[in-house]
């Protein structure tokens, strides 16, 4: 789960990364009110999930009141187009509203998995304000890294580690320690799967402050964090994937026009996969688990249905848990209750197989039943076309 910046630094300063005075506003009024209450200048900021904010014109500078007012009209609404939004852009309906600090250097922190080794790894760089992705591909020497061992959390010679050989002076490295240890504490304490500072900002005074913050929280340890469920904007996601999310389908839209219903991860990805190596291109992931009823069969049909780009359906399944009668039965239902008019390729083994098939045969529907996965892929890309 994404949440947005403003919510980001509210976790953080609870465990102790200091951060700027802010007030969120979802009104030009209560913009202008923060700008007044904060006092001096101030820093606009839209709030979306996404990055590259700044380059897309989200971010604005006021010296006074009149001036956040004539800046939050201009950004409280517009549709912002960023490097990671895609083309389509996001609605701007919320701005923070924060202290303008004097700045002397930006650095980098961030933590995330190494799915390698199995643990937590903090970076730092020198490299603040940048996107992490440019500083790794040009200059990844510039990156640092420390290790986070399971059940120690990271260590204060870590922090310092990290602090000096990025270069933070001498009168604030403690500072710098403190705040890369109450990140890693935040991290575990949230359960995140990603936890960033850029950037980390040295003032001309000496201070160590998260001038932004970028947290994502793991979906699968939600049911121990009631509090944090709130923090949720179903409108920064796409309508399909929070619809699909009520019936516990993983779904995520792309870009193609094969649709793509698998039962399993690494089955979803594989068919990913062959279709683009088929000469197509997947519309979605959509993994509806190894136990899918007939309910979430159904769900799953209609949520694949609703993206209009989608020209062709392949239904990819191992039957295990799932028998292949069961998916077919719960197919047929869904096609005649829906009026499924996108062509419909099925690839099915395992459990059950060939009465599933039987029963697509007989429904009088026309799907195209696929031996193995390389003829299901073909099939549904040339139906796509």
């Amino acid at each position: 789960m994404k949440i947005h910046e403003h919510q980001a630094k509210e976790i953080l300063a609870k465990y102790g990364v200091p951060v700027p005075r802010g007030i969120v506003a979802f009104s030009v009024d209560e913009a202008v009110q923060a700008a007044e209450q904060l006092g001096g200048g101030v820093v606009v900021k839209a709030q979306i999930h996404a990055g590259g904010r700044g380059k897309g014109g989200g971010v604005k500078l006021a010296a006074n009141p009149q001036e956040c007012r004539e800046k939050a009209e201009k950004i409280l609404g517009m549709t912002l187009v960023t490097h990671q939004t895609g083309p389509e852009g996001r609605l701007v309906q919320r701005l923070l509203i924060e202290e303008q600090l004097p700045i002397d250097k930006e650095y980098y922190a961030g933590i995330v998995l190494d799915r390698v080794s199995g643990k937590l790894v903090f970076m730092a760089s020198s490299e603040g304000g940048m996107d992490i992705e440019e500083v790794a591909a040009h200059t990844p020497e510039k990156i640092l890294k420390e290790t986070i061992e399971p059940g120690l959390g990271l260590q204060a010679y870590q922090a310092r580690n990290l602090a000096f050989g990025i270069g933070v002076p001498t009168g604030s490295i403690n500072a710098a320690v403190q705040a890369m240890l109450a990140l890693a504490k935040a991290y575990e304490a949230i359960d995140a799967n990603l936890a960033e500072i850029n950037p980390l900002l040295l003032t001309k005074d000496g201070r160590i402050v998260a001038l932004d913050a970028k947290i994502a929280i793991d979906d699968n340890a939600m049911f121990r964090h009631k509090d944090l469920v709130g923090l949720r904007d179903l409108n920064e996601e796409d309508p399909l994937e929070v619809e699909a999310s009520k019936f516990n389908l993983n779904y995520i839209k792309l870009d193609g026009n094969v649709a793509c219903m698998v039962n399993g991860a690494g089955l979803a990805m594989a068919t990913m996969d062959i279709i683009k190596y088929a000469g197509g291109e997947p519309a979605n992931f959509l993994d509806v688990g190894g136990g899918a009823n007939k309910d979430q069969i159904r769900n799953a049909f209609r949520i694949l249905t609703s993206d209009a780009s989608v020209k062709a359906i392949l239904i990819n399944v191992f039957g295990g848990i799932l028998r292949c009668d069961l998916l077919a039965t719960g197919v047929v239902e869904a096609a005649r209750e829906l009026d499924v008019k996108i062509p419909i390729v099925v690839r099915m083994e395992g459990t059950n197989v060939e009465q599933g098939k039987q029963i697509l045969k007989d429904s009088g529907l026309n799907f195209g039943l696929a031996d193995g996965m390389k003829d299901a892929a073909e099939k549904v890309v040339a139906l796509a076309k």
